[in-house]
């Protein structure tokens, strides 16, 4: 079942990007937007993968102080979803070589240069990796709300920035997210069966 709608969303998804309403909403963000927050934009997005690295290191840095087993659990989580989202990714991305929006466009004013291809977008899949991952685990308001609001103005500086299709957010976040479900409930499988293994009945 996820595999078909996996499908669905990933045509939905290049459908949009490819339709005048994608690129006129791109169009609408990227040419009229404040100037002024370009470089603000620029941080946010580019601090996507030092977070992606860090987050996972420091949990696991922490429970070898501590000795958690549950937050070295929650490191290997973390990392895990990242890894997968990054591998669908990138396979995505050069498997479909969707041409980046401000060189198809070439009014669309590209506050930075990527060499990558377009879809889906590798930035806000990996924000919406970390964000989901944080909150599955640690499932309290103070870690969602700013989880979530960093990730979608990492999806939002990709359109600032012109660098991306709607579509192409749309597509990473939803990577991102399921990737954080998916992996949570791998983890979860194999805690049981872990579990099973040396449950010794008396």
């Amino acid at each position: 079942m996820f595999r078909y709608s996996f499908i669905v969303f990933i045509f939905f998804s290049l459908t949009l990007s490819s339709q005048n309403f994608g690129t006129s909403l791109l169009k609408d963000i990227n040419l009229n937007r404040n100037t002024a927050y370009d470089n603000t934009f620029k941080g946010i997005s580019h601090s996507v993968t030092p977070l992606s690295v860090a987050t996972p290191v420091a949990l696991f840095g922490v429970s070898l102080i501590t000795k958690d087993t549950a937050l070295r659990q929650n490191s290997f989580y973390t990392g895990a979803t990242l890894i997968t989202t990054v591998v669908i990714v990138t396979s995505l991305k050069y498997g479909i070589a969707r041409t980046r929006p401000y060189i198809r466009y070439p009014e669309i004013d590209n506050v930075t240069v990527e060499d990558s291809p377009s879809f889906p977008s590798g930035h806000t899949s990996e924000a919406f990796a970390l964000a989901t991952s944080l909150c599955m685990a640690y499932p309290r308001w103070y870690i969602i709300a700013p989880s979530y609001i960093w990730a979608g103005s990492v999806a939002y500086s990709r359109l600032h920035l012109g660098v991306h299709y709607p579509g192409d957010v749309l597509a990473g976040a939803f990577i991102g997210a399921d990737s954080a479900f998916l992996c949570y409930k791998g983890q979860q499988w194999l805690t049981k069966k872990r579990e099973k293994k040396h449950y010794k009945p008396y």
